[in-house]
């Protein structure tokens, strides 16, 4: 069964590996599996074909066979269970893995998210100024936190796994702001990441829709 996948036509981030599908295929790379892409504009996303596969109207989704998931972190926990490579096959291991992929989404990425929003949509609001201190405690906060569980390890709990995939990913967004800056090793913890064979044939294939 072939494996289908959406993106955006046009990412927001013209290609910079920070649209979410870039986490999806980065994940079908690491399990040597093939998949297409079916490519959607933003109106799309919003008609009743799309959003009978996201009801939220957002990318990515997953298709194979009778299968339909959304939600990142759904679709990359599926393609850990169902084909390895991305889950350590230890009972405690995996269980160890998938908590890292909720801290990533549940814990990290939404002080991040925050700040996004704050800097490039409210930017001009009266309240931005005042909000922007306390977003980036909140990150900052968490920053240290991981910075201190990571140490000196390569990844977070033993080998490469999925819940570095998620949280590589949700760092990444990071990186514009400045802030990773001061954590070096959480700096060097992304850059591993992106260093991962898997992770360049996904990146290079979001920057290829984007640029074409």
């Amino acid at each position: 069964m072939t494996i289908t996948i959406t993106a955006f036509d046009r990412s927001p981030d013209g290609g910079k590996g920070l649209a979410r599908d870039t986490r999806v295929r980065w994940a079908l790379e690491e399990a040597a599996q093939p998949y297409d892409v079916r490519l959607v504009s933003f109106a799309a996303m919003k008609e009743p074909g799309h959003l009978a596969l996201h009801p939220f109207g957002q990318i990515p989704t997953y298709e194979e066979g009778d299968l339909r998931l959304f939600e990142t972190g759904a679709i990359i926990l599926h393609i850990a269970e169902r084909y390895g490579g991305l889950l350590p096959d230890e009972a405690d291991g995996r269980a160890r893995a998938i908590a890292w992929m909720f801290a990533a989404v549940n814990t990290v990425e939404p002080p991040i998210l925050e700040l996004v929003v704050a800097r490039f949509l409210e930017g001009d609001k009266p309240w931005t100024a005042e909000r922007l201190p306390l977003i980036t405690a909140r990150i900052e906060e968490r920053l240290v936190r991981l910075e201190r569980h990571l140490g000196n390890a390569d990844w977070l709990d033993g080998a490469f796994a999925a819940g570095d995939l998620m949280m590589v990913s949700v760092l990444l967004r990071l990186r514009m702001s400045g802030i990773l800056d001061a954590h070096p090793t959480l700096a060097a913890y992304v850059a591993r990441g992106e260093a991962r064979p898997a992770y360049r044939r996904a990146f290079a294939a979001q920057l290829a829709v984007n640029t074409r």
